[in-house]
């Protein structure tokens, strides 16, 4: 399958560029602050670790089934996230998908719990449903991690149901069940406006 289009996404204070080389110090640097908070995700540890990270998901985006960025506040780089999961239906090879998954995000200690994440997270929804017009857009998470559980409730996506015994756990290697969440393109206009409602309330900057 052709890869997509590689978009730099652009709001008022975060920027997802997409990933590359470049940014490999910024996101090591980015995932040093505590590691203690990433329990449950596939976060780079050291600047080969980070280039690593960097290169598996330019061949996923080659093969056409990620679009992988770093994420971008004040001029560096506090995480990363990404398009994953995609697909064309149809028989298509080659054009956006009508099908795609928000995935793989981290940030920084610094700026969790911030408006950052919900930025990040109204650019890409804006694009995947204003620009690709997906027909689907689905995140999933480890059943244990409440927090992620929590901030993809605040999204507005609706729970789908629980896959037990899914996959292995980033966290121990233990097998995982996995919690499935989905937004469809006539429930996209509310979870914006509730977005753009929460970052007018000041919730883009860390000390939001």
């Amino acid at each position: 399958m052709a890869p997509v289009d590689l978009p730099v996404l652009v709001g008022r204070h975060v920027r997802l560029e997409p990933l590359v080389l470049v940014h490999a110090p910024g996101l090591a640097a980015a995932a040093a602050e505590d590691r203690s908070t990433y329990g449950y995700s596939r976060v780079p540890d050291g600047v080969d670790s980070a280039a690593a990270f960097v290169l598996d998901s330019q061949r996923a985006w080659a093969a056409g089934t990620d679009c992988a960025f770093a994420t971008v506040y004040d001029g560096r780089v506090v995480g990363s996230t990404r398009f994953m999961g995609l697909e064309r239906w149809h028989g298509r090879t080659s054009g956006p998908p009508d099908v795609a998954e928000i995935g793989n995000t981290w940030l920084a200690a610094s700026v969790q719990r911030t408006g950052v994440n919900t930025e990040a997270k109204l650019l890409m929804l804006t694009h995947a449903f204003e620009t690709w017009r997906v027909q689907r857009l689905f995140l999933k998470t480890d059943a244990r991690n409440h927090r992620s559980r929590s901030a993809i409730e605040r999204l507005g996506a609706q729970p789908e149901g629980t896959l037990r015994r899914h996959m292995p756990s980033w966290a121990d290697g233990s097998t995982r069940d996995t919690v499935y969440y989905s937004i469809l393109p006539e429930e996209w206009p509310a979870i914006a406006e509730r977005l753009r409602a929460r970052l007018a309330r000041g919730h883009a900057s860390p000390t939001g």
